[in-house]
Order: structure tokens, then sequence, then C-alpha cells
């Protein structure tokens, strides 16, 4: 049976070396499983958008892959409707949170300087949707389990504590400023931000990494998995479960 299409579908960005870096994600996908036919969507800024990316398939499976690192809206909604107006088409889960972007985190990190005992912010993009903190939340306990020092998470939007926030909070005891990990996929708007944001030093994003091309070709095989398969139960047992009404992970 032919392999389902999979689109590739990044948030997008108006930074020439962002769009280079995601150009480049989706290369590096191409050249793990040159068997797919893997196409690009986003969800806004740049086009081609979603919407017309799944109208114009041709009849057959797909494969929504979000390039993106937590739950949120462009999940729930933007791509949760592009694929029920297509039928055979699932969208599969977020790229985070997995200790392997933990163990890049910590890579950068240490590519920027910073030692394991200092404090760090995990900066993220931020989003209103508890399953996007609980999310962040895990990816700061998987960095945690690699690191010495304390770590707090920090939003660009629509969340809180902000990043300026957590960094002043981390100051809070007299401590020297700390560290930001960038936990965004690409150079863009939300990754300048930090530099306003009162740390120390502010770590590299996590792109380019070939991990991040095997961890979409997982969720997409994951997803493929369930191609067919019975409605899920809508409940994955995790703390938000209670505070959002859609879950997509169960």
């Amino acid at each position: 049976m032919t392999q389902p299409i999979l689109i590739a579908c990044s948030h997008g960005t108006s930074s020439p070396a962002g769009q280079a870096a995601v150009n480049r994600l989706r290369e590096e996908m191409s050249e793990l499983r040159p068997e797919l036919d893997i196409r690009e969507a986003y969800v806004d800024v740049q086009g081609p958008e979603l919407p017309d990316v799944v109208a114009a398939l041709p009849e057959g499976r797909a494969v929504v892959v979000p390039l993106l690192l937590s739950v949120g809206y462009h999940v729930k909604v933007d791509i949760a409707q592009a694929v029920a107006s297509r039928p055979h088409t699932v969208a599969a889960a977020p790229l985070g949170p997995d200790p392997r972007l933990a163990a890049l985190l910590q890579q950068r990190l240490a590519q920027a300087g910073v030692k394991e005992d200092n404090g760090v912010v995990l900066a993220a993009a931020g989003s209103s949707d508890a399953c996007a903190a609980e999310d962040v939340n895990e990816l700061v306990a998987q960095l945690g389990v690699l690191r010495r020092g304390r770590i707090a998470a920090g939003f660009g939007a629509s969340a809180k504590p902000s990043v300026p926030e957590a960094v002043a909070d981390l100051m809070g005891d007299g401590s020297a400023p700390p560290a930001i990990a960038s936990y965004l996929l690409a150079p863009g708007f939300f990754h300048d931000q930090l530099a306003k944001a009162g740390a120390e030093v502010v770590s590299a994003p996590l792109l380019p990494a070939t991990v991040l091309a095997e961890l979409a070709l997982e969720r997409y095989d994951d997803a493929v998995a369930h191609l067919g398969a019975l409605p899920p139960s809508g409940d994955c047992g995790r703390p938000c479960r209670a505070l959002v009404k859609v879950c997509v992970r169960a």
C-alpha cells in the first residue's frame, strides 16, 4: 500500500534564517525517508497555507505532522480543522516534549558556555492552552535530569510568567543572571526578543539538528499506525486533561 502523504506543517516566519532552517528540516526528513511524499504547509505568516495544501491533495491517506514543539491553538484548531475537512487524514502529535529535545537543549546550553549548575530559564513561545503549559513543564523536568542548577519556564506570549519575569524570579535570591535556553525551532521574532529579557546568555534555537527530523518521522509513523483505528477515548491521563475541552494525545 502507498505510504500516506506527509504534510510537514510549520508555524511560519518572516525571518530568512528561520525559513532556511525549517526548509532544511524538511530536506533532512526526505533524506531519511526518500520514499515519502513530503509536502510543506504553514499555519501563519507563510504560504502555502495548510487548508489549501490539504484541499489540493490527491485521493488517498495523509498525515499532517506539526513541526511545532507543543500542543496549542495551531494544533487544536488550525490543524484539527484542516484534518477534519478531508477523509483518511489525521494529525500527528507535535515534536515535544521528548527527552531527546531536553538533551538537545542541554547541548545548545553547553555550546553557549553555560555550566551545569547555572540557573536556566526555558523560553517557550507560549500558549493559553493548559496542555501547552503541561508540555513545557514536562520538558523542564526532563532538562532537570541533565542539570544541577535551577530551571524555570518562561513564555514569549499568551502564558505566564513571561521570559523576563522568569529571569527576574531566578535572580530574586541574589543569584547571578540565569541563562536562557531557547525552546524554539528556528531564528525569528520570538528568539530575537530573548536578548532583551535580562539573561546572561541566550542559547541558539534547536535547529539545525537531525534528531528533529527523526522525531517528526516518528510522529508520522505513530499517526499512520492509528489511521482507520477506532476514535481515541479523549483522555490521555495527563494533569491538563481536566482543564481543556479537546485532548489530542489520547
